[in-house]
């Protein structure tokens, strides 16, 4: 089967003025999960609050969801003008926190807006470009649920693609369980955006198998043609190890495995010769919209 063609877009399309106009009484949230990145995080929410919030009104709300940090994350993020969150206050009775899927779960529940964009907190050359390239199509265009943003790495050895983890395991395992999905230049972005009456009604796998998951369960749920992506330009970040990628590599095979059907154990134990094992959970916390906490938190929808 041939991969079908994803609708692309350009983040210059769209500027944040004109869709300030269009939003039509919509309201949008930018969510970072940030977990020990007190040297990005004051950068990207400044740099949404100036030019997204104070210049012109298109943001409603920048919310970090700060996922234990260890270090001045939560005071810098406050400082330059975003909600904080603890992920460990959210939610408390299904789950501590503990991994980006979940933090990005107790986000759509802790966020108010009707679009919700998420950019990671690690990046070092943002600019608002991501926010207005990720939410302009959701605001332009009323039949897409979901965009995912691409962009080009100056530290990876895949050029334009994505990172190790995108090409050596996402890309491969899509090609053969998804390739309708093959069209995607970054399933494993951290930057996308949706809407909450999609997302709430989605299953939010606990770790880093959470982008791929996502984008899967959305077309599974909305269709292809609902599902576009934006290029963002150009990302820079901190560039990780192979010792760290194989958890991650892990954890995206086993979300692609479990939604193509195959039964896989709880938990996956990665050995590695001459480093301790590591062990890759597969859990997933439930749609919110079945949560009694979220229907009485969110009424509207």
């Amino acid at each position: 089967m041939p991969a079908s063609v994803i609708r692309t877009f350009h983040h210059d399309e769209f500027q944040a003025a004109s869709l300030s106009e269009r939003k039509a009484g919509r309201t949008l949230s930018v969510c970072i999960p940030a977990r020990d990145e007190a040297s990005t995080i004051g950068p990207i929410v400044e740099s949404v609050r100036a030019a997204l919030v104070e210049e012109v009104p298109l943001v409603d709300e920048i919310l970090v969801v700060d996922d234990h940090s260890t270090d001045a994350t939560a005071r810098i993020a406050t400082d330059a003008g975003a909600t904080v969150v603890q992920a460990a206050d959210v939610l408390p009775d299904h789950g501590e926190g503990h991994g980006k899927g979940e933090a990005l779960w107790k986000s759509v529940f802790a966020s108010s807006g009707d679009l919700i964009v998420w950019c990671d907190a690690d990046i070092t050359d943002f600019h608002p470009g991501y926010v207005t390239g990720l939410a302009g199509p959701l605001i332009s265009r009323p039949d897409l649920a979901f965009v995912k943003g691409f962009y080009r790495r100056p530290v990876s050895d895949a050029g334009a693609g994505g990172g190790r983890v995108t090409e050596l395991a996402a890309r491969p395992v899509l090609s053969i369980l998804f390739p309708a999905l093959g069209a995607i230049v970054q399933p494993l972005s951290g930057e996308y955006a949706g809407r909450r009456d999609v997302l709430e009604r989605l299953p939010f796998v606990v770790g880093y198998g959470v982008d791929l998951a996502l984008l899967i369960d959305v077309v599974r749920l909305a269709g292809e043609h609902a599902v576009a992506q934006v290029d963002l330009g150009t990302r820079t970040h901190r560039n990780r190890s192979l010792e760290e990628l194989g958890p991650q590599a892990t954890a995206v095979l086993q979300a692609a495995l479990t939604r193509a059907g195959h039964e896989i154990a709880d938990v996956a134990v990665l050995v590695r010769p001459g480093l301790d094992p590591a062990y890759v959970e597969a859990r997933q916390r439930p749609p919110l919209a079945g949560l009694p906490e979220y229907r009485e938190r969110h009424p509207r929808h």
